[in-house]
């Protein structure tokens, strides 16, 4: 059990401190990339399954390819004049729609059109619910100093916890009509927040310019549909919430300020009505059949060649007027994105990691092991899906990318300490089941194995090798003079001296009792005697440290036999002439090699 919680926790921090090393480096940025993918996916797959639409009461007046063709073929120029969408306005309202945005920016007075641009300004006089888009730029000083803005168009902030939203300042501004900006106060901003691949998943709730905060035009529209245009006052929480002063109205913004948008479908998901059948009808070429009774209506452009086109997760070409309506829809039905706070994905990615290390170490195979952890990833990606389609209710982005990876390190750093420890655990219990405990040399059961072996081998190589027995000389006497730990400690020493005097290939074994055994590979008879000799020397002349502040000697007999026609060509023919010599050489007289 001990050994578990140490592979936990071993585990658990090798798994962190390489997800680390990996969110911390160059890698993070090719993670992050991954991640903004998955929310694609995960939005193309919840739009195909028809689980959410858009929202009728909002309509786009669209500038398509077909409109542009008609306006350059019956009025003779592009842009439109102004007094046309006057006309088209005064058209609308008679209906009572909820509100009229423009997707278009009236910059710069057409100087021979100065009456028609007086009767665009006059239109945001006469009507209260018609709004109109500006935008923050860069632009240098050089080319165009930056203007000031009436203060009706600015938004209060409480930034009590100090997020500047410096990625929302900018240094210029391209303002639109002078009229326009002096008649009303129904004016936002359409900048827009693209990723670093270049596709539009947020929109900022507000931006910032020369120290104050100017609301976006999507934010003015919904708040405006939930009758609470008339309070633009925010405050911006401890979490980076901005919370809607007076209202339960949350916005769960970014760093940045921006808030993901939740897609409804590709271009022309919303309800489009060609600009070109309004002028008919304003022109008198055609009757009116056309509701906008309470509706939010949008004008701007679809066309290509008008250039306001932007990628989206749902979609690669897709209307800018469609993203805000997007936006709007977002807002009415209180459907933003909300990213989970990231201690959140580092619980999500703490227990896929526990996990996995669960099923590596208790699993008895490792397909079986791969099979489950893969199983648990893919009911995680489920999960994920789950809890952004709404069905907990809310719409949430609860990461992949970084829970998955800790997850894979986890499994790798597990897979690689398991099967170590395994081998090491093979490595100790096989040393245990063929290493004699008292002298460290291999027991007799591993001689048996290795002899069979060296004779196959020397039968298939036609190899040389030999065969030394030793015994210890008197040592039943020496026991009983001594002391059997005094006779355990020779054992020990005796056996330590072998192995220090032969080769590294050579296995030295403890046969039996006193007696010991060497099987020297690759070495023919005439060798192996002076190897015998030379230990028998060494032994002889070495005193032995009797382990109670003594010293003794003992002496060695060896017999030696070759693998052969004369010794013999199996395993129990060379123990036998070996153990014979052994005795012929206890019979003369003992420390000698026969």
């Amino acid at each position: 059990m001990l050994r578990r919680i140490l592979y936990f926790i071993w585990v658990t921090i090798i798994s962190f401190l390489i997800a680390y090393g990996v969110k911390s480096g160059n890698f993070a940025a090719f993670l992050d990339s991954i991640e903004n993918r998955t929310f694609d996916i995960k939005q193309r797959v919840l739009v195909k399954s028809g689980l959410r639409n858009p929202n009728k009461d909002i309509v786009i007046v669209a500038i398509d390819d077909a409109s542009y063709e008609y306006i350059l073929d019956n009025y003779g120029e592009w842009p439109l004049r102004r007094d046309i969408y006057a006309k088209i306005v005064d058209y609308i309202e008679q209906q009572h729609p909820k509100s009229i945005a423009f997707d278009l920016m009236f910059v710069k007075s057409i100087k021979s059109e100065k009456s028609a641009d007086n009767k665009l300004s006059a239109l945001f006089k006469k009507y209260d619910n018609v709004y109109t888009a500006m935008n923050l730029d860069d632009q240098p000083i050089d080319l165009r100093f930056p203007p000031v803005l009436p203060e009706n168009l600015q938004i209060s902030v409480n930034d009590t916890y100090n997020q500047t939203y410096d990625y929302l300042e900018y240094s210029n501004c391209r303002t639109i009509l002078e009229d326009i900006l002096d008649s009303t106060s129904n004016i936002g901003m359409v900048n827009v927040s693209r990723a670093d691949d270049g596709v539009l998943r947020k929109m900022p709730l507000f931006l910032k310019y020369k120290y104050s905060f100017y609301p976006q035009l999507g934010l003015l529209v919904g708040l405006d549909y939930l009758g609470l245009r008339n309070n633009m006052r925010f405050t911006v929480l401890k979490d980076g919430r901005i919370k809607l002063d007076k209202t339960n109205k949350m916005f769960h913004a970014q760093y940045d300020g921006g808030v993901y948008l939740n897609w409804y479908g590709p271009a022309g998901t919303f309800k489009n009505i060609p600009i070109y059948k309004l002028l008919k009808v304003i022109d008198g070429k055609e009757q009116a059949d056309i509701d906008f009774k309470g509706k939010v209506v949008y004008f701007g452009a679809t066309a290509a060649s008008l250039f306001d086109i932007k990628t989206v997760p749902v979609d690669k070409v897709y209307p800018g007027v469609e993203v805000q309506a997007t936006y709007v829809n977002n807002i009415i039905d209180d459907s933003l994105i909300q990213p989970v706070p990231e201690y959140v994905n580092l619980i999500f990615a703490i227990l896929l990691a526990i996990i996995t290390i669960f099923f590596v170490i208790r699993m008895p195979s490792i397909f079986v092991a791969i099979g489950s952890s893969l199983t648990m990833y893919t009911l995680y990606i489920i999960f994920t899906y789950g809890m952004m389609s709404g069905m907990w209710g809310g719409y949430y982005w609860v990461k992949i990318v970084y829970p998955l990876t800790l997850a894979f390190f986890a499994f790798i750093a597990t897979v690689v300490i398991k099967y170590l420890t395994i081998s090491k655990d093979f490595d100790r219990q096989y040393q245990l089941a063929t290493t004699d405990g008292l002298t460290e040399l291999y027991n007799h059961r591993y001689f048996q194995e290795q002899m069979q072996m060296a004779v196959e081998n020397a039968r298939r190589y036609n190899a040389d090798f030999s065969l030394i027995i030793i015994d210890i000389d008197f040592f039943k006497n020496f026991n009983d003079n001594y002391g059997h730990q005094a006779g355990d400690a020779v054992l020990r020493q005796v056996a330590s001296t072998l192995k220090a005097n032969v080769r590294i290939t050579d296995i030295v074994c403890r046969y039996g009792g006193e007696e010991m055994s060497i099987i020297l590979p690759n070495t023919p008879y005439d060798i192996a005697v002076s190897i015998a000799n030379k230990l028998c020397r060494i032994v002889a002349e070495m005193p032995f440290d009797l382990n109670n502040g003594k010293e003794g000697r003992v002496t060695i007999s060896l017999g030696v036999s070759a693998f052969g026609e004369q010794d013999g060509k199996t395993p129990e023919e060379l123990v036998s002439a070996a153990d014979a010599r052994l005795y012929n050489a206890k019979n003369n007289g003992r420390n000698r090699v026969n």
